[in-house]
């Protein structure tokens, strides 16, 4: 401040009265911008779920990672001769090759009847009571895997998996 300059007597001033309308506006302009803020990271946010989830696929595990492609057979159903007892397995199986399956002609390159076969020959002998045990499923899913390296060497499977596993007793 210069040394000529005076200031006003503020405290004689009468008090200024604000409007009840501008009251109103300086408060709800904060609130439509927090509004529009939270919108906007929903969005962003809902975006980024949706990508997450319909992006590709990664595999965690080292053994689905050595698969390159592949093959789902339609869901089995076998009647499994117990002690004495009647049961039944119901059991989904993909296999999991270790070249790519060819894009055209998949029904002539790939002998599902063979495959279907070679599965279900190895499905009858397997006992009710070892499949209820992990180290029953576990061995079955080894005879399968060797069973189908012995009969279509061609498919080059190198690993099955079961989508579903149900033993009935």
């Amino acid at each position: 401040m210069s040394p000529g300059t005076r200031l006003a007597n503020i405290g004689n001033m009468p008090d200024v009265e604000v409007s009840p309308a501008l009251k109103n506006a300086s408060r709800s302009a904060p609130k439509k911008t927090k509004g529009w803020l939270a919108v906007g990271i929903a969005l962003v946010l809902g975006t980024a779920g949706i990508f997450v989830w319909l992006g590709p696929q990664r595999s965690t595990s080292a053994a689905e990672g050595s698969a390159e492609s592949t093959l789902a057979l339609e869901t089995f159903v076998v009647n499994l001769n117990g002690s004495g007892q009647r049961a039944y397995l119901r059991v989904g199986i993909t296999l999991g090759l270790a070249h790519p399956l060819p894009t055209r002609n998949q029904a002539e390159a790939v002998p599902i009847a063979l495959v279907r076969d070679t599965i279900l020959s190895v499905l009858a002998t397997a006992q009710p009571e070892e499949l209820l045990q992990i180290e029953g499923k576990r061995q079955l899913k080894e005879e399968l895997l060797k069973a189908l390296q012995e009969r279509v060497p061609q498919m080059a499977v190198e690993n099955v998996y079961f989508t579903e596993f149900l033993v009935q007793m």
